[in-house]
């Protein structure tokens, strides 16, 4: 099986102490390619060394996050808009608007991800969207700036069955990973609704790990259980699953 990792911290420093060994056991497992969500200035070093370490693997997308969005947020908008001049990205991500921990700097969470959209359709890139609490803001922005104007996924989808066809029918992808295992996911109904052409895998590793490593470091290798399960939700082999989203994310991300 190939698969593609499409959203994955791997450059934080959870996986200072074994990186190259989480590397090779994803390898192992399959999968040839994991995109780096950007968070704000702080990272972006550390996710280009690991582009530069991990050639062809790792794959860096560059945004502000929308939880980094705070006073300073328009000179870490800056910050994005210079990077994506000077090095090649894959994606604009991860932006988007984050309403469970902090309503604080709303406002600013809503200016920046119009900006990031109007990045997105100039350079071409697909969009990788944080909707945490915030699926109906997020969506009525997106109409807003017409939803055809860009191309994109909602990552680690929080939607139900009904949000699913929503983003789909905008011609959005959403990206499933460990949550789809947790007992009364609503990720599993939301897979069926979008069906598997629109579905890309992720991890956000060191985050969200599936059952039975939940509560634990996840990591790309981790996509089998992922996969594992969506078999049983969309009755289609492991090797279906892996081949059609694998070639979802490759037409998403233009790889």
């Amino acid at each position: 099986m190939e698969l593609i990792d499409t959203h994955n911290h791997i450059y934080l420093p959870e996986f200072d102490g074994d990186r190259n060994e989480v590397i090779q056991r994803s390898l192992a497992a399959g999968v040839l390619k994991i995109m780096m969500p950007n968070i704000d200035s702080s990272s972006i070093a550390p996710m280009l060394d690991c582009e530069e370490q991990f050639p062809g693997i790792c794959l860096p997308m560059m945004a502000l996050h929308p939880t980094s969005v705070k006073e300073n947020f328009r000179t870490e908008l800056g910050v994005v808009e210079k990077a994506l001049k000077e090095h090649q990205y894959y994606g604009i991500g991860e932006t988007g608007i984050d309403l469970y921990w902090d309503k604080t700097f709303l406002n600013e969470q809503v200016i920046s991800f119009r900006r990031h959209l109007e990045l997105a359709e100039e350079y071409g890139l697909p969009v990788v969207i944080h909707a945490r609490e915030s699926l109906d803001l997020i969506i009525n922005e997106l109409y807003d700036f017409g939803p055809e104007r860009v191309k994109g996924v909602f990552h680690a989808f929080p939607g139900n069955a009904a949000d699913a066809q929503r983003v789909t029918g905008m011609g959005f992808m959403i990206g499933i990973g460990g949550v789809v295992t947790f007992k009364n996911s609503r990720q599993a109904e939301a897979a069926i609704a979008a069906g598997v052409d629109n579905i890309v895998l992720e991890t956000d590793a060191p985050y969200l790990a599936p059952v039975p490593h939940r509560g634990k470091r996840n990591e790309a290798s981790f996509l089998t259980y992922v996969i594992d399960r969506l078999s049983t939700i969309l009755s289609l082999s492991p090797e279906a699953i892996a081949r059609r989203t694998t070639e979802n994310a490759r037409r998403l991300f233009n790889l």
